[in-house]
């Protein structure tokens, strides 16, 4: 008894995935937002006609054919992911890796005078590093003239 009501509860699943992944799919598609609820409507009545099929074979030739036409007309550039929200920061986001971070060592590029209009940055900064060089000869050991001259 446990096995139809399984394969019930994963053809469900599968049923409301394509259905939610249909609704981002017209979000995308649709900018106005009347018009993506007309359309979302529609949708919905395609998926409403079919709600009280009992053959099997016929309700899963259904979903497959759903997912394949949500392929063929996926978006190109989709404003979410199929799987859900793709954030502007995150992998895939519109944004990712847009703000290159520079790294540390740029710091010690700075004029003087730029240094000069965050003296307690720069004091703690300075303190910090001598902190690190400490750290790293007792982790390391010192490195000598030799061992410069041996890379590379």
């Amino acid at each position: 008894m446990s096995a139809p009501t399984a394969t019930a509860l994963a053809h469900t699943r599968r049923v409301c995935s394509l259905y939610k992944k249909s609704l981002r799919n017209l979000e995308s598609w649709y900018d106005r937002r009347h018009i993506f609820r007309y359309q979302a409507t529609l949708m919905r009545a395609r998926f409403d006609q079919h709600r009280n099929e009992k053959d099997p074979s016929k309700v899963a030739q259904l979903v497959a054919d759903g997912e394949r036409e949500l392929f063929e007309k996926q978006h190109y550039q989709p404003k979410k992911c199929m799987d859900g929200l793709i954030l502007p920061m995150s992998p895939g986001g519109v944004a990712f890796e847009r703000e290159v971070i520079p790294p540390d060592w740029v710091l010690d590029y700075w004029h003087p005078l730029e240094k000069a209009q965050f003296p307690d940055y720069f004091a703690r900064r300075e303190k910090r590093k001598e902190e690190y060089v400490v750290w790293w000869e007792k982790q390391y050991g010192k490195s000598s003239a030799n061992d410069s001259s041996s890379h590379h």
